[in-house]
């Protein structure tokens, strides 16, 4: 039963759990520390999806290396 329950809902359980516990750090230290912690939380999540998904660097540095050599290039 719990089981169907968390693949039916899982997402909306997750995200009210979420604002609960953000509510919470809210009262206990504030709106900015927060929204910091927020910010912080989402990076991770982020860099954990990709390298799950074993998807390539957010910046891709070597095209952005490239782009900038051609850019800028001295001597043109």
């Amino acid at each position: 039963m719990w089981k169907e329950i968390w693949t039916t809902y899982g997402g909306r359980i997750a995200g009210v759990t979420l604002g609960v516990i953000l509510g919470l750090l809210y009262f206990i230290v504030g709106f900015w520390d927060m929204l910091f912690f927020a910010f912080l939380l989402c990076l991770g999540y982020t860099f954990g999806k990709m390298k799950d998904e074993q998807s390539g660097p957010i910046i891709p540095w070597q095209r952005l290396t490239e782009w900038l050599m051609q850019r800028w290039r001295p001597f043109k």
